[in-house]
């Protein structure tokens, strides 16, 4: 069994193309995180696999096909995590997370304790918990980041799918908030689907990246594999340096002289 499986993958918006036979494979349990320059198509081939775009080719949940799939059955089988969230004003933090469990309750059905108790776990899990009595306004952007990811969490799909996790997130809530996803997705046994802006963060959670350019892949691979300074360059536009480290590599943006 695949977790996702994308096979020549294409999204037209007003007759362009902006994918164009995206072909991927994340094993179930597995993280592969998706970079590429802004416009590569990272953002659509997310929101094509979670059901949100038409998408020609074929694109597999679990052995199941996306468009064979109805939304309740989507939302069981795949959660995202979008790069904007819409998070209603004045709402209370667990009222917000609740909504994960949407697909689980029959149509005009109230949360009952046992869906509570799934909520409250999510946001425990994130080191949460006590936010619960908030409203979603007065929380920091780590914060609001986290009960994001436990309203997807709360949803108890196999697979999560995360747009760029740690945009407007200081150095700190980044590296906290990718802890807490790659912990939960072993306890949890989730598949991770992610896109990164920042390669090297990228190269030190993800077990295999794939590089999008114009809506093709153009790297796949181990980190070590896919970030070369001649890869990146090419097809970011880009002077760089990369440090082979330990914990991956380090892509170090390189000052045009003069």
């Amino acid at each position: 069994m695949t977790g996702i499986a994308c096979r020549s993958v294409v999204v037209t918006f007003d007759g362009v193309d902006v994918l164009r036979g995206v072909d991927l494979d994340v094993e179930p349990g597995g993280w592969v995180t998706i970079v590429g320059p802004n416009g590569a198509g990272k953002s659509t081939l997310l929101r094509a696999i979670a059901g949100g775009l038409k998408a020609g080719g074929e694109i597999l949940l679990e052995d199941r096909q996306v468009g064979s799939l109805s939304r309740r059955e989507l939302a069981r089988r795949v959660a995202l995590v979008p790069q904007e969230p819409v998070i209603p004003a004045g709402m209370r933090v667990l009222d917000y997370v609740l909504l994960g469990r949407t697909a689980h309750l029959g149509f005009f059905q109230a949360e009952g304790p046992a869906d509570n108790a799934v909520a409250m776990a999510a946001l425990t899990d994130l080191d949460a918990g006590h936010l619960g009595g908030r409203t979603v306004d007065t929380l920091s952007g780590g914060e609001r980041q986290r009960v994001v990811i436990a309203r997807a969490l709360t949803q108890e799909s196999p697979v999560l799918l995360l747009d760029e996790p740690t945009t407007a997130l200081d150095i700190g809530h980044q590296q906290e908030v990718l802890d807490l996803v790659d912990g939960l997705r072993s306890e949890r046994n989730l598949t991770v689907l992610a896109t990164m802006h920042d390669l090297t963060l990228a190269g030190q959670y993800a077990s295999r990246l794939v590089m999008l350019d114009g809506g093709l892949v153009a790297a796949s691979g181990p980190a070590a594999e896919v970030l070369t300074g001649e890869a990146v360059s090419r097809h970011y536009g880009v002077r760089v340096r990369v440090i082979d480290d330990e914990a991956g590599p380090i892509v170090v943006p390189v000052r045009r002289p003069g």
